[in-house]
Parts: structure tokens; sequence; C-alpha cells
């Protein structure tokens, strides 16, 4: 696996547990607000831990940590995702997967490996081209999957001026329509993909309540700061 980063200690990223963050590189998807470019393109991939590293670490945290979140990048671009999310399970840890749903087959393959399972809806389904994805039918695939089969899960958009709009979020209420809760998170100008969004604005505190609110027609919303 393509280790890109490890965060040793969370609170936050595995909701209830205390855990820590794998971040594998490689993903299908170029959204321009990414926050983490050096996971998503290629020429700027690095491999900062080998796997056996990784879990010599998860070794030495038996007792104190409760999960393991994997992410990315698209932790399910990786043909051995379901190897290695089985050898955390042996360890005896939780495992959180964090996924863009680009690639149903896998997640279902590997949903009984998994505890949780946070799943990006980026866009309405007509939209997702313009994130670098053209199989759109996969992301209501995993949603299915995911409010049919998951033990626990969550749905989440981060919301970006100039991309999304309360059109947006009423279609995408309707994709997760029923669904047990959805997360929206604003956009921060910090590191991103496309750099020119370094200069737009976050969304105010009013306008993210009116999202709240239209999506609150569909599913239980909350607005979580990240």
């Amino acid at each position: 696996m393509k280790i890109g980063g490890l965060q040793r200690f969370t609170l936050i990223d595995y909701p209830g547990k205390v855990a820590c963050t794998v971040f594998l590189s490689g993903c299908n998807f170029r959204c321009p607000w990414c926050y983490d470019p050096e996971l998503v393109l290629p020429e700027k991939e690095e491999v900062l831990m080998k796997e056996e590293e990784f879990f010599e670490f998860l070794s030495e945290r038996k007792g104190k940590l409760e999960g393991v979140v994997v992410c990315g990048g698209e932790p399910t671009v990786s043909v051995r995702i379901g190897e290695f999310l089985e050898k955390i399970k042996k360890e005896g840890f939780l495992v959180k997967l964090d996924t863009n749903g680009s690639n149903p087959d896998t997640l279902e393959r590997v949903l009984s490996l998994t505890d949780y399972i946070a799943m990006d809806v980026k866009l309405p389904l007509e939209r997702y081209k313009e994130v670098g994805f053209y199989e759109s039918d996969n992301i209501k695939k995993s949603i299915d999957i995911v409010m049919r089969s998951a033990k626990d899960y969550e749905f989440r958009t981060t919301v970006v001026p100039g991309f999304h709009t309360k059109e947006d979020i009423y279609k995408i209420g309707q994709l997760i329509e029923g669904s047990k809760i959805h997360f929206l998170q604003n956009f921060l100008a910090q590191k991103t993909l496309d750099e020119s969004l370094l200069s737009i604005r976050s969304f105010s505190e009013e306008e993210m309540k009116e999202f709240k609110k239209i999506m609150g027609e569909f599913v239980p919303c909350k607005i979580r700061n990240i």
C-alpha cells in the first residue's frame, strides 16, 4: 500500500472513538477544492511510511487506540484494499473507511471489513464530470450499498462557493433521502488542488444554515467544522 501520511491520534475523525488516521495515496477524482493534492496527483505522491512500519505502529497502540480511519486519496482504487483492511481488523481495531463512492463493487466486497463508512457526495450526479468522474451511476450504487448494508455510516459534502448552490444541495438531499445522517462541511481556503480557490471566501454562517435547512427536508443534517 502507498501510505502517504499518518495521523497518530484523533478524537474527531472516527465518531465516538479514539483512533488514528492513515492516508493512502492515489485518487480517481480531481476535485478542485481537494485539500490533499500530494495524495491525488501522481507527480506529487510520496510514500511516507512503509506498510510494515504502519502495522508495527498499530501493534504498539493496542489497548490505546480503538479504531483506524482509512482515507486518501481514495482507498478503493488500491487492488489490495481488502487485504489491508483485513490486516487491520486482525490486529483488533475497528475500521472506518472514507470513500468517494466511485467503486461500488469494491465497496461491497470490503463492507464486512468495515465498522463505519463515511461517503462523500460531491455534487449532484449530473455534475460529477466536473471532478473528472464520468460513471455517476456508480455513485448512486454506492449510496444504496451504504444505506442498505453498512454497520454504521454518514454522508458528507464539502460545500464550495462557486461550485455549490441551493439547488445542488436539494438534489444531493434527494439522492440520500432517508439516510441516517449528513454532514455539511464549509470550504476553507487553504492548500487546494486548484490554487485559484485560495482567494475565495467560505460560505457565511447564514448560508450554511440555509443549506442545512434544505438538506434537513431529506435527512438529519449537521454542520461540521473541518
